[in-house]
């Protein structure tokens, strides 16, 4: 696999709490807060370049599947090691 970037989130409320980058998939992990803790919820990207032009795309091909399931592993890791209520 290629490098795995990750970054923890703005303090803005319309920003992820955490993002998880391998080539050209990420993950986003949004933080809900309710009444009864904290629920994620993730989505996946990913970017390519279309001539000059940076696009984001939510089709996966064959090549992407694996490094996908790789990120979707990552992101499950990172919730379940974040602390409840």
């Amino acid at each position: 696999m290629s490098k795995q970037a990750t970054k923890p989130a703005t303090e803005t409320s319309n920003a992820p709490v955490h993002t998880i980058r391998v080539n050209g998939i990420r993950a986003s992990i949004w933080k809900n807060e309710t009444d009864k803790g904290p629920r994620y919820n993730t989505t996946f990207e990913r970017s390519y370049r279309d001539g000059e032009e940076w696009k984001n795309s939510e089709s996966y091909g064959r090549e992407d599947l694996l490094v996908l399931a790789y990120v979707a592993k990552a992101s499950f890791a990172w919730i379940v090691s974040q602390p409840t209520k």
